[in-house]
């Protein structure tokens, strides 16, 4: 019998491969094979979940954005989802100023004007190896794609309240960009949902520390 599939979307100008050193391991153990689309943004991420459905229900998620675009595809088609992996959710209803969406449109901003080493100035440690890797991928589109999170709307806390499937959620608590309140608020609107923690201290040393965590949670729900 074919194991459920769990389709994971990248956060804001991040990529498959990040999703992948996420999920990949921590999936395989559990019984479930990973589907991370090459997709860009929120439209083609929507489209990665569509062309994903084959009849059968998926776990469906991701990373900041990612698990955003997810829920919401979840909102709209409850009957195509078999659960929800959440991990760093950034915010929920329209992003109104919250961290992960300033600093979105604050790095298009110098994307465009002086280029992507001059945005990821002062961003080191793994983070800011990560993000040298993954911006280039994008080229010509970055400044649009970040300026198209910063804008996107995420599902409200009544929609969340509808999903009637188990989700797991997992944040960093030292994450200022994807704050522990705002997954609390996740956890507390959906109706069988369980949170995990971990750090990004945790997440540098050991990328699947925070598929592990949302894993675990997703299982305990």
């Amino acid at each position: 019998m074919r194991s459920t599939r769990a389709v994971l979307l990248p956060g804001t100008a991040s990529d498959e491969v990040f999703v992948a050193s996420v999920f990949a391991g921590p999936l395989a153990e559990a019984g479930l094979s990973l589907l991370a689309p090459a997709s860009r943004g929120v439209r083609e991420h929507v489209e990665a979940l569509d062309a994903a459905w084959d009849g059968t229900p998926l776990v469906v998620g991701g990373v900041s954005l990612g698990a955003h675009v997810a829920a919401a595809w979840a909102v709209r088609h409850p009957e195509r989802c078999a659960g929800l992996l959440v991990a760093l959710p950034a915010w929920h209803g329209a992003a109104d100023g919250a961290p992960a969406a300033l600093a979105a449109s604050a790095s298009a901003s110098v994307v465009e004007s002086a280029g992507v080493e001059a945005a990821l100035a002062g961003v080191d440690g793994w983070l800011g190896a990560e993000l040298r890797r993954a911006w280039p991928r994008y080229g010509t589109r970055l400044a649009e794609v970040l300026r198209e999170a910063a804008g996107s709307s995420s599902p409200t806390l009544a929609e969340l309240g509808g999903l009637t499937v188990p989700v797991g959620v997992a944040t960093c608590t030292d994450d200022p960009v994807h704050p522990l309140g705002i997954a609390r608020e996740w956890v507390g609107a959906l109706p069988r949902a369980v949170l995990r923690t971990t750090t990004l201290a945790a997440l540098g040393a050991d990328r699947e520390s925070l598929g592990r965590a949302t894993l675990t949670a997703y299982l305990d729900a």
